[in-house]
């Protein structure tokens, strides 16, 4: 067994610039995001996503990106979970996208907001019925029993057949970026990192920083 102080990759396929990238960081990012798509990188919409108590206690686990634009990035869960908690207690967050068939990572910090409730409830309707039946049965988070998660599932099935609404507890957050890089692996562990920073004005600068 090769030891873990050994393992390593050497990163050659690309490099980036200050002068290549998009003057909107959110057009780089759909533009990288649809070359990860292009390439079939698997999952190219998962995402760690960092979060913290009020006593700075990070948690940190991978979600899957429901939208991306102007006002941010936006993903679904339970405002109850784990996550929910902690951005009740600390509204801000970080994104790590990783794509290491691109030998390239986006990482993205800022501040987090609940979505609509239009949003939520459109988008958990677009849903798979087994999902939105789970969204019911899981107390997110909580210590359970296989037997007694599937018993809740069995009971809003029966409850909701094929139209569950949203529940209360579930819906939408919104990161609103102020600070989103763009990194691209070199030789020599000389990275690319491209860093957009949200000016007090609302536009951005952009900055290379040392690998």
């Amino acid at each position: 067994m090769t030891s873990l102080a050994d393992l390593r990759k050497t990163y050659a396929r690309d490099s980036l610039s200050e002068t290549d990238v998009q003057v909107d960081p959110i057009r780089q990012f759909e533009q990288w995001f649809a070359e990860a798509q292009a390439a079939q990188v698997p999952e190219p919409n998962a995402m760690s996503l960092a979060t913290a108590d009020r006593e700075g206690r990070p948690s940190n686990r991978i979600v899957l990106i429901k939208g991306a634009d102007a006002r941010g990035f936006v993903f679904f869960t339970s405002y109850e979970s784990t996550k929910g908690r902690n951005l009740a207690q600390n509204p801000f967050a970080s994104l790590l996208f990783f794509w290491t068939e691109l030998e390239r990572q986006i990482r993205i910090e800022g501040r987090v907001e609940k979505t609509s409730a239009e949003e939520s409830d459109h988008y958990f309707h677009s849903r798979p019925l087994g999902s939105r039946i789970g969204a019911w049965a899981s107390i997110q988070s909580s210590v359970t029993q296989r037997a007694d998660l599937e018993a809740r599932e069995a009971r809003f099935a029966a409850e909701y057949g094929d139209h569950p609404p949203r529940p209360p507890q579930w819906g939408g957050y919104r990161l609103v970026p102020d600070a989103i890089e763009f990194w691209q692996g070199r030789p020599s562990r000389l990275h690319d990192r491209i860093k957009y920073l949200r000016n007090t004005d609302g536009n951005w600068q952009i900055v290379r920083l040392a690998p």
